[in-house]
């Protein structure tokens, strides 16, 4: 028998371990996010780079600057996404629970070049 998924929940980065539950919580906490993802993807310097996935409200108008300068004093520096990235939705399974491997595999190559 396997378990597959929420394993890889779990970011590394620098040596920090993270978990992306306490950052959705405070992304999802600021005014025009309906809701959040994070997750981390390969990054050459730090090993997996903390990336963020940001639906926000319709006419909200919220920027990467505007959700990181949010974040700032409310988070460990090392927990700071290096990366938003705003869409219109989340995928989700069948059950509705996120599915962060799909995004983990859209997004794999964000830090590259």
């Amino acid at each position: 028998m396997h378990i597959l998924g929420r394993g890889k929940d779990l970011i590394i980065s620098g040596g920090y371990n993270i978990y992306p539950k306490e950052i959705e919580n405070e992304i999802d906490a600021i005014e025009g996010v309906v809701e959040s993802a994070v997750i981390g993807v390969p990054h050459a310097d730090f090993g997996e780079g903390v990336t963020a996935v940001v639906v926000k409200d319709k006419g909200a108008a919220i920027d990467e600057a505007m959700v990181m300068q949010a974040l700032e004093g409310r988070l460990a520096k090392f927990k700071m996404p290096k990366k938003v990235v705003f869409v219109d939705d989340l995928p989700r399974n069948t059950m509705g629970k996120v599915q962060k491997n799909v995004l983990r595999d859209t997004y794999a190559k964000i830090y590259a070049g």
